[in-house]
């Protein structure tokens, strides 16, 4: 009896000491993942917070002025579910529409630790390269103060039936379905985020092995520093 007793005391202290662990990354920021080059899992997107939808329409506005201050792995998971996440997982369809439901919007995401692709489905951030080059994606200033850069790519492995006019009418639609997610999240809590056109197309194709696809916009994320 004794020995079961202490067996159950030690199992609930290695519970604890777990649980204790886990909010310092799912909590805290980018920056507290010590690991590299390791697929991140994103905590659950925080449905019911933010302003009310016409609020944020209000508030909706274009910022190139960032804190190099890091982004929380909360807010990420948030930005990442309004840009183009699962709402409706028995359908497997997303927040962002997009032609046929081909989903063909991919969203690569540019932080300190790395370049990582968002998997809607199990909503984690996939490893792709181990080096920081968000302040290579452009000759803008504000590049070199913004914590995390989303960049959109039309993969169109995932648009085979369509015709080569349709693939690029079709996509240019969708990432603006996907990046205005972005400026009302953004919106609603209180950060700031611009899209931009002008980045190094070339080398996002070189970075991410594009070999059927098409960088289209890339989109600063990051705290105002007005």
């Amino acid at each position: 009896m004794k020995k079961t007793l202490l067996w159950m005391l030690v199992c609930c202290f290695a519970l604890q000491v777990s649980a204790q662990k886990k909010p310092s990354i799912l909590g805290g920021s980018i920056g507290e993942l010590k690991e590299e080059n390791t697929e991140i899992h994103l905590p659950t997107p925080e449905y019911g917070s933010g302003l009310p939808l016409m609020e944020a329409l209000q508030r909706r506005a274009t910022s190139r002025s960032f804190l190099p201050e890091p982004l929380t792995l909360q807010e990420i998971s948030n930005i990442l579910w309004a840009a183009n996440g699962v709402n409706r997982p028995q359908l497997g369809l997303r927040t962002a529409p997009s032609a046929r439901n081909a989903q063909e919007i991919d969203i690569y995401v540019f932080i300190e630790k790395g370049v990582y692709l968002y998997n809607a489905e199990k909503h984690m951030l996939m490893p792709i390269v181990n080096k920081d080059f968000r302040r290579e994606l452009s000759d803008q200033k504000f590049f070199v103060d913004v914590p995390m850069v989303l960049a959109y790519v039309a993969n169109f492995d995932k648009m085979e039936k369509f015709s080569d006019e349709a693939k690029e009418f079709y996509s240019a639609t969708d990432v603006g379905f996907v990046s205005q997610n972005v400026y009302l999240y953004c919106a609603s809590a209180k950060l700031s985020t611009v899209v931009c056109g002008m980045f190094d197309k070339d080398l996002l194709k070189k970075v991410l092995t594009i070999k059927n696809g098409k960088p289209l916009l890339v989109q600063p994320v990051g705290r105002a520093a007005e």
